[in-house]
Order: structure tokens, then sequence, then C-alpha cells
């Protein structure tokens, strides 16, 4: 038997994992000087209101431990970890870490999502899929890593501060960029190990226009499935929802609130828009 599990990077919470076959690993948020697994210990909506409240979060992956007891619980299957990007955050460490200290580590391998959220949501779901049609170890890693390539992603956060303090943008450009109130946009790097500046615009749906354009020039069609998530501004997604659909035509689409995690990390009100290749099993 083979057994996928992940981390919450896939907006999946531990309860609504076990519904489809999977086993995920909360990552934690430390605010006011307490760390919570988010999605059981605190929702979105909660950290918000903590922030609105004067506190600034931060984040961290699952511990050693927690993804050592997850591999202990399967001893006698093969392990596949689709992990969050390596780079953006010490979960892929933390995974392969753990790999080395179980009996049965050469039943575990551990994949680079090389990215996070919708997409990687999307990865966890072919791979659980294409178990169930009968497919050995191998031939899930081998389509699941060309999947992986067809990914892109952007985030337009509202708040430079929160870009700033995670070390994306300096304090100089940050100060500068909210006085002329611009409109930034981060896009995942080449080599998917951290968020890069792709554009500054003057208006949000200029905003969605440039990655428009991008998705466009990269061959983005209705073949692709594009996530739109939003940390508690669902109206701003929508009306990102609308953008995209009439510069790219028919293209399913899906919108979804990010976890606390990725709200600490891109600020309430940010959105995020990625993009994957869908795979024949899930159309």
């Amino acid at each position: 038997m083979i057994k996928i599990v992940a981390d919450s990077s896939t907006l999946y919470s531990r309860e609504e994992a076990k519904q489809n076959d999977l086993d995920i690993r909360p990552l934690s948020v430390t605010i006011n000087n307490k760390s919570y697994k988010e999605l059981e210990e605190l929702t979105t909506e909660g950290l918000v209101e903590m922030i609105n409240e004067g506190y600034f979060p931060s984040s961290s992956q699952p511990s050693i431990g927690d993804v050592v007891e997850m591999y202990e619980k399967y001893p006698n299957e093969e392990i596949i970890n689709i992990s969050l990007a390596d780079g953006l955050s010490g979960t892929y460490q933390s995974a392969c870490m753990a790999k080395s200290m179980v009996d049965h580590e050469e039943n575990i391998t551990v994949i680079n999502s090389k990215t996070l959220c919708g997409p990687h949501r999307y990865l966890v779901d072919v791979a659980v899929k294409l178990v169930e049609a009968g497919k050995t170890k191998s031939e899930v890693v081998s389509e699941i890593e060309s999947l992986i390539e067809t990914s892109t992603s952007f985030l337009i956060p509202k708040d430079f501060d929160y870009l700033v303090r995670g070390g994306r943008l300096s304090p100089l450009v940050g100060r500068i960029g909210g006085l002329v109130k611009l409109v930034p946009v981060m896009t995942l790097s080449e080599d998917s190990t951290r968020l890069e500046k792709f554009a500054t615009k003057r208006t949000f749906k200029k905003a969605i226009q440039a990655i428009c354009d991008d998705l466009i020039a990269k061959g983005v069609n209705d073949e692709y499935k594009i996530y739109i998530s939003h940390a508690c501004d669902e109206e701003l997604a929508m009306e990102t929802k609308d953008i995209i659909i009439k510069n790219i035509g028919s293209i399913e689409t899906e919108v979804m609130l990010l976890t606390p995690v990725f709200t600490a990390q891109g600020g309430p009100g940010c959105i995020a828009v990625q993009a994957i290749k869908k795979h024949d099993i899930l159309k």
C-alpha cells in the first residue's frame, strides 16, 4: 500500500485530509507569545482578529517529532511526502530529517513540491487518485514531479510591512511603496526557493492584468486550473476571478481561504493567484 502525506500548505486541515485519504501535519503560527497549530488551534479569522489588536505573527514548520510520529503510523506502507517548497520553509528539510530517524526510511520518499497552497493541494489530490488507480510508487512520483514543473504563483499583499518584516522587500522600498500607494506583485522565483518582485502597479486591476499577461505568455489555458486564495477578503478574490476569466477565457478557477500561516506571511487581505496544469485523472 502507498500512503500520501503532506503539510497544511495544502490548505487541508488534518480532519479534512482524513476524508480524502491523506495524512497532514499542520504548520504553526506564533502570535502574542503563544504557538498555535493552524486549522486546529487557530483559524484564519481568529488570526486576523489578533493582528487587528496589534499583534504581529510569525510562522514555523511542523516539528520533526510530529513528522516522525506521522511516519511511524505507517511502518508497513510506502510513504510519499509531498512537501511545501524547499526554501520558502524548513518543512522539506524537516521531512527529510524525520525520514532518517525511523526504521523504515527506505520506504519513504520526500518530494519537494516547489510550490504552496492551491497547486500543492492539487498535487496531493492527484497523488491520491493515482494510488487509487493502482499506480506504483515510482509511477506516482514520476507523474507528480512532471506536474510540479507546470505550476506558477503570484502574491499581491495589501500591506508592504509583511513583506519587509519577512525580508521580501527592503525597508526603504517598503516605505516609498506605502507612501505612493503602489500595488506590489510578487512571484515565486524560477528555482522556487523564494518570492521575488514581479511588478509594481498603480492599481489592483492593473496588477491582476499583469499577472494575466504573464500567464497567457506561459501558455496557461483551459488545460490549467487557477487557484485564487485570499486572507479574509473574498470580495477582492471574486473580483480577481472576474478579471482573470475576462482575460484568459473559460478556465477552471477555485477561490479558497488562505490558512493562518500564509496570512501571517502575506498579511490580511493578501491575494494569491496560482496556476497548475490539470492531470487527466482529475479532469
